[in-house]
């Protein structure tokens, strides 16, 4: 049964597993903005979600955890690497936080997680009325 779920919402699940992960180091990254030798990190969100496309076997397969305290299969959205950002102006102290750039990023990744949300929502509203027979 699981397979038609997942089937049905598509990658939508983990587009929200990724954007949030995403949405939190760009938020680390604004709240550290002054502090000396930090270094901005982010995720390739695009990246990321090739790779969920691929599949962690290349061949479109799929791997899920079963409990909380199992690591990420390789290709999942939890296991995306989080990469140094390359700073258009470091900072004489070290840190690597643009501000505008975060705030821009942090922008978009909202825009992105929202429509994701809506989108899912949309899927599982549909999905209740074809259960009910609507």
């Amino acid at each position: 049964m699981h397979k038609l779920i997942d089937a049905a919402l598509g990658i939508h699940p983990q587009a929200i597993e990724a954007g949030a992960r995403r949405l939190e180091l760009l938020a680390g990254n604004m709240a550290n903005a002054d502090t000396p030798g930090f270094k901005a990190r982010d995720i390739d969100f695009r990246a990321t979600m090739q790779a969920l496309l691929d599949g962690p076997t290349g061949a479109g397969g799929s791997l899920r955890r079963t409990e909380a305290g199992h690591q990420s299969a390789p290709g999942t959205a939890l296991s995306a690497e989080p990469l140094y950002r390359v700073p258009n102006h470091p900072a004489l102290d070290g840190n690597t936080v643009d501000t505008q750039l975060e705030q821009t990023a942090f922008a978009e990744a909202s825009v992105r997680y929202q429509a994701s949300l809506d989108f899912l929502d949309a899927r599982i509203q549909g999905l209740r009325k074809a259960l009910r027979g609507d």
